[in-house]
């Protein structure tokens, strides 16, 4: 791991004047460009050729004497492969540029977690150490930290064989590669004829379904937590609730949406068994009664991470939940960066952090208010690592 006073070094010594805010163009990159644009920053984003024009043409900026009257991209790279931003003179060019990196999760799929964390000496705004703990079944997952924290999770079954109730299965498709190959299961038989059949259309490869992880499923709605820890903070609550978005799933929300003698008719074919592939999301809200119970979520997971994973949190994390028929809260999953459903905030913030802020506050924004905060308290050295 990047030593991180080295990191801070670099901060400390850039051009405050000049900061240019950063990101992978993927994922919630608007949601984080637009934020910095909104608080004063201008915007560089690293892209991959093929896939750039949303961001080099579609939301390229256009200043007018200084003045942004359009678009969120001021300045950005094309690679061949978004791994090529790990090339030497790029990061020296990232530096020389004064920029303040902000990781999500095409950065950490792109490119691997071992050069994240010994060879890309950019300043990151958020946690370095903690981005690996994302990777399921990993030594010290974000199961293990919420084990460690107390916190509600779907309970693991052992075994294929152990499976006597609806249980998902958690593993990567195999021509997708950063999407998921999940399906449902009530027993050991189902387990058995839903892998095969998938197996031979090659949507999941056996050494990934080896490796799964079984757990029961919860049946509820879902509600994805964009929580921020503000180190800065020294008189209010340093946790706020940003926002809650909620997933579109492809091609499950299109099969739950067909009626049941439709969905019958699916028995037997290549559609029968839906994909969890996430193409979108939707703001949500939360009974007031549960949001205590969120904020509980949230403190315990910070402890945690500030006894395990010292610093512990930085900025944007989002604890992905289903809430039960007893409205009881169970993380299926955790980010521990800028969620990916932030883009419903992009622009018009959401209810939580509004009324908080008395402003719109996206993620990507408060994110980069919490830059701005830091420069003008010479405190960039505490939101970087």
């Amino acid at each position: 791991m990047i030593d991180r006073k080295r990191i801070q070094e670099i901060a400390c010594g850039y051009d405050k004047k000049n900061i240019k805010v950063g990101v992978l163009a993927s994922h919630s990159a608007l949601d984080a460009a637009e934020g910095a644009i909104e608080e004063g920053f201008k915007t560089i984003l690293y892209c991959q050729k093929g896939r750039e024009k949303t961001y080099v043409q579609y939301f390229k900026s256009r200043r007018v004497d200084g003045r942004l009257v359009r678009g969120v991209v001021d300045d950005y790279k094309v690679y061949g492969k978004f791994n090529e931003l790990m090339n030497l003179k790029e990061l020296e060019g990232m530096r020389r540029n004064n920029v303040l990196f902000i990781p999500n999760r095409s950065f950490t799929s792109y490119i691997k977690i071992d050069d994240i964390e010994n060879d890309f000496d950019v300043p990151l705004v958020g946690s370095r150490n903690l981005l690996r703990s994302e990777e399921r079944g990993g030594l010290k997952d974000y199961y293990w930290i919420l084990e460690k924290a107390g916190l509600p999770f779907p309970k693991k079954i052992e075994s294929p064989k152990d499976i006597n109730k609806l249980a998902i299965i958690k593993l990567h498709h195999a021509k997708k590669k950063l999407e998921r190959g999940f399906f449902t299961a009530a027993s050991f038989r189902e387990y058995k004829e839903k892998s095969g059949a998938l197996l031979k259309q090659g949507v999941i490869e056996q050494e990934s379904l080896d490796n799964a992880r079984i757990e029961e499923y919860v049946i509820g709605p879902v509600f994805n937590l964009d929580f921020f820890y503000n180190p800065l903070e020294e008189e209010l609550s340093k946790i706020e609730l940003i926002g809650v978005d909620w997933r579109f799933e492809s091609s499950l929300d299109g099969h739950v949406r067909l009626p049941a003698q439709q969905q019958l008719g699916l028995l037997g074919t290549t559609q029968e068994v839906p994909e969890y592939t996430v193409c979108g999301h939707n703001s949500a809200t939360l009974r007031e009664s549960l949001l205590e119970n969120a904020f509980e979520l949230a403190e315990k997971y910070v402890k945690a991470t500030q006894e395990h994973y010292k610093p512990g949190i930085i900025g944007a994390f989002c604890l992905q939940t289903c809430v039960d028929k007893d409205l009881n809260f169970h993380i299926y999953d955790v980010a521990p960066r800028i969620g990916g459903g932030t883009n419903v905030h992009v622009a018009v913030g959401h209810p939580y952090g509004n009324a908080l802020w008395r402003t719109n506050m996206s993620t990507g924004r408060r994110t980069s208010r919490m830059i701005r905060d830091a420069i003008e308290q010479d405190k960039l050295a505490d939101i970087v690592t």
